[in-house]
């Protein structure tokens, strides 16, 4: 079932009185490099995945040849492009569309551990993770 937020919004769930709430929690067209989005031209699959990364931790340097985007559940993420050195920090409620072919590396900055809600859209039968060699 496919509906608009405001759609959502006026739908009465049963219960006199009770609204679905819907809150908006990102509207991009790029990624957090500045990319535009482009998805895979043929035999779309779409991976859905969680993470935890225990504090501390270090993921190893990779990249993602199509669009993954990510939704922080817990925890402060520090995401660095290893090409550039410019790092961008993310904590509880952000979203964040990865770089795409890229080289970049994310760590757990905080005292608990980071959980992602992760989605991938990969051309089926593809991985969308690259490790730097």
């Amino acid at each position: 079932m496919l509906l608009s937020s405001s759609g959502l919004q006026a739908l009465d769930s049963g219960n006199p009185g009770a609204k679905v709430v819907v809150t908006p929690l990102a509207s991009v067209t790029t990624t957090a490099s500045g990319q535009p989005i482009v998805l895979p031209q043929k035999n779309v699959q779409v991976l859905v995945s969680s993470f935890e990364i225990p504090p501390g931790a270090k993921l190893p340097v990779h990249e993602h040849p199509s669009a993954r985007y990510a939704y922080v559940l817990a925890g402060n993420l520090e995401v660095t492009n290893v090409e550039t050195g410019k790092s961008t920090s993310y904590k509880k409620g952000d979203f964040i569309v990865e770089m795409i072919g890229e080289w970049h590396q994310g760590a757990n900055v905080g005292a608990e551990p980071v959980q992602l809600l992760v989605i991938d859209q990969v051309e089926e039968g593809t991985s969308n993770t690259v490790l730097k060699q």
